[in-house]
């Protein structure tokens, strides 16, 4: 592929979600009905609303974000660094308004874009989403309203190997394996960061994963390009 996308303009990122609640019986009842209305299709006959519950995560009017992992590409010495920072933890939105501070403030050029992996169908609008609940202004990469296809600045690698085939899906961990991308579901898959976040209260080991992802994108998309892939010494915390 010949992106006309520079590498430098790019945020890649990826988020971690997790139902509002940790427990069915803490939604009122009147969120306990409406969930059970939107999830109707998905559950049929198999899953009562308070059974399925454990899905709502995925949902940004049942559940919220706990992290949000971003990375983006300098260039050191004529090699490409990807340096990474990470949002996260119970005050979602304190780790919304902290992640549109960096958009506001280092990604505002026309030449910015973000990227993620199905990002179109899931990280992007649910960030938005999720601002709009906290009554936080959408930062201009984020604030879709009235602009054409082409004026969004949104990437997503999903979409990019799709080909225009818009009945194929393709997970992160088969993608990665398929291109020789270091795996990032080396430790725990997204049904499990629920259990991480309200059971084991481990938010360290979920920001570990979502960099990992967010990490795993950015090597697809170098992929994608024919490119050298990072190596660890490459990778830098910035946090």
């Amino acid at each position: 592929m010949n992106l006309s996308v520079k590498l430098n303009d790019i945020l890649f990122l990826d988020i971690e979600t997790v139902p509002e609640k940790e427990n069915w019986n803490q939604l009122p009842k009147e969120t306990q009905e409406l969930y059970e209305k939107k999830t109707q299709y998905q559950r049929k006959e198999e899953f009562t609303a308070a059974a399925f519950y454990e899905r709502a995560g995925i949902w940004a009017e049942f559940g919220k974000i706990i992290c949000i992992s971003v990375g983006y590409f300098v260039d050191i010495e004529n090699k490409k660094q990807l340096r990474l920072t990470s949002f996260f933890g119970d005050d979602e939105h304190k780790l919304l308004t902290e992640f549109k501070v960096l958009l506001d403030t280092h990604f505002v050029k026309k030449s910015n874009v973000l990227c993620a992996h199905n990002g179109k169908e899931f990280d992007f609008p649910f960030i938005a989403r999720r601002m709009i609940v906290h009554q936080i202004e959408l930062p201009i990469q984020l604030n879709l309203f009235g602009k054409k296809p082409w004026e969004v600045p949104h990437l997503d690698t999903l979409e990019m190997w799709k080909f225009g085939d818009y009945k194929h899906y393709t997970s992160l961990k088969l993608l990665t394996s398929i291109l020789g991308v270091p795996s990032p579901k080396d430790d725990i898959v997204g049904s499990e960061v629920a259990d991480v976040y309200y059971k084991e209260r481990n938010i360290q080991r979920i920001v570990s994963y979502c960099e990992k992802d967010t990490i795993a994108v950015a090597q697809i998309l170098l992929r994608f390009n024919n490119q050298e892939l990072l190596k660890d010494k490459d990778i830098i915390s910035v946090n």
